[in-house]
């Protein structure tokens, strides 16, 4: 676990990372279409509870729950911290995105070291792609109506 530096600006310090909260938490926010989700980690048994749901129980689907139990086991924390996540907004498939960035956040405020594991496997970067809005005069954002001659 680091902490965070700071650095002094006049006669101010400034922190240059987060760091952890007062309680030991270290918070991340993650988004993907439109969920947004804010987590929390901290040292601790492995406990993961979503909107204050066990994760198996808020995560259904076998895949949801690989995706964000393997990035704890590819950096090797399966049952080293407790995750806290708050998620609102979306559907399963952004849920899980939300949730996956949020904590991939929150490990990187956790141990820096951890940058390079998250920036392999691409948890770090936002998926900035959302559902093209409809279109007036067409049927969906690019179905048209049919055309007729006569």
């Amino acid at each position: 676990m680091t902490t965070p530096s700071t650095t002094t600006i006049g006669t101010t310090k400034v922190s240059l990372s987060r760091g952890a909260d007062p309680k030991g938490w270290h918070w991340g926010t993650g988004r993907r279409k439109t969920a947004t989700a804010r987590v929390r980690v901290r040292p601790g048994s492995g406990e993961f509870v979503i909107n204050e749901t066990a994760m198996p129980e808020f995560f259904v689907e076998d895949r949801d729950q690989k995706i964000l139990g393997g990035l704890l086991e590819k950096c090797n924390l399966k049952s080293k911290i407790d995750v806290r996540a708050s998620v609102k907004g979306g559907g399963f498939t952004g849920q899980t995105g939300a949730v996956l960035m949020g904590l991939a956040r929150g490990l990187l405020s956790y141990d820096a070291n951890l940058e390079p594991i998250l920036r392999s496997n691409g948890v770090l970067t936002r998926d900035a792609r959302k559902v093209e809005r409809k279109k007036y005069g067409q049927s969906g954002a690019r179905r048209r109506f049919q055309f007729s001659k006569r």
